[in-house]
């Protein structure tokens, strides 16, 4: 068995909310993080990286995964690919003293809350859902299809928030960054 040296924590919350943003801050604040890069089916788009942006594996390989117990997390997207979580290198990255970020959804929050109890989890809440829906409509990267779909997601993700650890409302990414990385050293202090 390994012996876990490092703390893992869960980033989750609704489509918009800045979550990218934030632990791109986070991560160059804080070089004893680890973020965990998620395995898929799928073939890689024009300029990703195999084990940069994802961990690119065959069907037969992540059924092999999910079959032995190496996946912390796992679901499948748009009735096609599916991704997930490998256990082993989160469990290699705590074996090394690092502290692992997991940013997932909320299902595969609540999978890791199973498979990982130890896991500290956090939200990250948008001010007001008037500013949620302002966020996401002014990107102008979805379509009103899709804009509402996921919309509608992120209602359901932000009615299952007591279910976190800790919940940080992003009014400003340098507040929400400063809080995400003062939970962390608190939870790394033993």
């Amino acid at each position: 068995m390994t012996i876990l040296e490092g703390h893992a924590f869960v980033v989750c919350g609704p489509t918009a909310v800045g979550k990218g943003t934030i632990l791109q801050e986070v991560l160059a604040q804080d070089p004893n993080l680890w973020y965990s890069v998620s395995a898929t089916t799928r073939a890689p788009r024009p300029g990703e990286i195999d084990g940069v942006h994802y961990l690119f594996v065959s069907a037969e390989e992540f059924d092999d995964l999910v079959a032995h117990d190496g996946m912390l997390e796992w679901a499948v997207v748009h009735k096609i690919h599916r991704y997930g979580t490998p256990r082993k290198p989160v469990e290699e990255a705590m074996a090394q003293g690092k502290n692992v970020i997991l940013e997932l959804d909320l299902d595969g929050a609540r999978q890791v809350r199973q498979s990982m109890p130890q896991v500290r989890q956090i939200f990250i809440a948008p001010p007001s859902w008037e500013e949620l829906e302002a966020r996401l409509r002014g990107r102008g990267t979805e379509s009103e299809e899709e804009q509402e779909r996921r919309l509608a997601t992120a209602r359901t993700e932000l009615a299952a928030q007591d279910e976190f650890d800790d919940v940080i409302v992003n009014d400003t990414v340098a507040n929400a960054t400063a809080k995400l990385l003062q939970i962390f050293s608190q939870s790394t202090v033993n």
